[in-house]
């Protein structure tokens, strides 16, 4: 038995890797890229402030089947989470499968939105967007998933008005114990300084949290890719889905767009400081408190194996917040943050682990 390849075996295969290396550069070169980054189509069908409303086109030819999906954006996230690229979107996955696919996006943030709170999203923005899609769908309840702070905002909708047509809810890499994740564990004494702060002072005087923050926030989360992306990228010169994948995440970070100036101080007190959702409580105001036991739709939580700003350990405790769910799904699945979603993973775990549970739920 031959334990080394053939010298002509070897020679062939490295040829074969060399010709593609050169390949995807002429391409990236000639243009401007490897990643088909054409948004899949779609319509307009309802808005308001800080809310636009999609459904996504069926394949020609076909009839969509089963209750509709709602994607639910996390604030200053770009839409394209959930339509990264060709071959790795959650929305081409759907529409693929004859879905009812929607999904609401809030525009542009800018220093005009500095008095919107967290409860225009919770109180407001979803719950129209859910009873919109049910609306246009014939009255059919609702399958909800939200990624990241869009499934905060998911929840919480879902426990603040028990009334809306929801037939479940699918929760992806959101952290309800920042404790656990190690962005926030270094910073957690100039957190805990009285209010006033210099924190507080900064988004007072921005109006929010400046795009350029936010997007720091996101590349430090992964901060060992950003020092290794380089030689993995030459590494990888022959893969040209793994370019491809790099293309569309770095498009994605170069869309990170600001927090609202109320909503990114509700954010820092409730959730960073005193870290309320661990208690399953909200407090949107002296008279306005949300608790996510009161959530009784079906609920399938997600989290990352490798996600770091949404670790394993601080997504768990939702299993136990979460115990007036008429059904609760825990399941960990390979990916960081956004991989979890629209990794090269995500088509093989992800993607069919929510196949099965909006056929169930249907």
């Amino acid at each position: 038995m031959a334990i080394l390849p053939h010298p002509r075996q070897a020679a062939a295969s490295i040829a074969t890797t060399v010709g593609a290396a050169a390949g995807n550069v002429a391409h990236s070169l000639l243009y401007g890229g490897l990643a088909d980054l054409r948004p899949m189509p779609r319509t307009l069908i309802d808005d308001g402030n800080r809310r636009e409303l999609y459904h996504y086109r069926p394949v020609a030819g076909t009839t969509p089947e089963g209750d509709p999906v709602l994607l639910v954006t996390p604030l200053a996230a770009p839409a394209i989470c959930y339509d990264l690229r060709r071959g790795c979107s959650v929305v081409e996955h759907l529409v693929g499968t004859n879905r009812p696919t929607y999904l609401v996006e809030y525009g542009e943030v800018n220093f005009a939105d500095r008095s919107l709170g967290i409860e225009h999203w919770i109180a407001h923005v979803v719950p129209e967007a859910i009873r919109s899609v049910s609306e246009h769908a014939g009255g059919r309840p609702v399958h909800v998933v939200g990624w990241s702070l869009g499934g905060i905002f998911t929840m919480l909708a879902a426990a603040d008005a028990p009334d809306l047509p929801i037939a479940s809810l699918a929760v992806l890499g959101s952290p309800c114990d920042v404790r656990q994740v190690p962005l926030i564990a270094p910073l957690r004494p100039l957190l805990n300084l009285p209010p006033g702060n210099l924190v507080t002072t900064a988004y007072q005087a921005f109006g929010g949290a400046p795009k350029p923050l936010v997007r720091w926030a996101f590349q430090i989360s992964s901060v060992d890719k950003m020092f290794t992306k380089p030689v993995a990228k030459l590494s990888n010169l022959a893969d040209r889905e793994f370019l491809a994948q790099l293309e569309a995440v770095d498009r994605f970070t170069d869309n990170i767009i600001a927090y609202p100036g109320r909503t990114f101080g509700q954010l820092y007190h409730h959730f960073f400081r005193t870290n309320a959702l661990f208690s399953g409580q909200i407090d949107l105001s002296d008279e306005h408190s949300v608790y996510l036991r009161d959530v009784k739709q079906p609920t399938l939580v997600v989290a990352g194996a490798n996600d770091g700003i949404g670790p394993v350990a601080s997504v768990r405790p939702l299993v136990d917040l979460l115990t007036g769910a008429e059904e609760l799904r825990f399941e960990i699945v390979p990916g960081g943050h956004l991989g979890l979603l629209t990794g090269r993973a995500a088509r093989d775990n992800t993607w069919p682990l929510l196949d099965e549970w909006f056929t169930q739920h249907d």
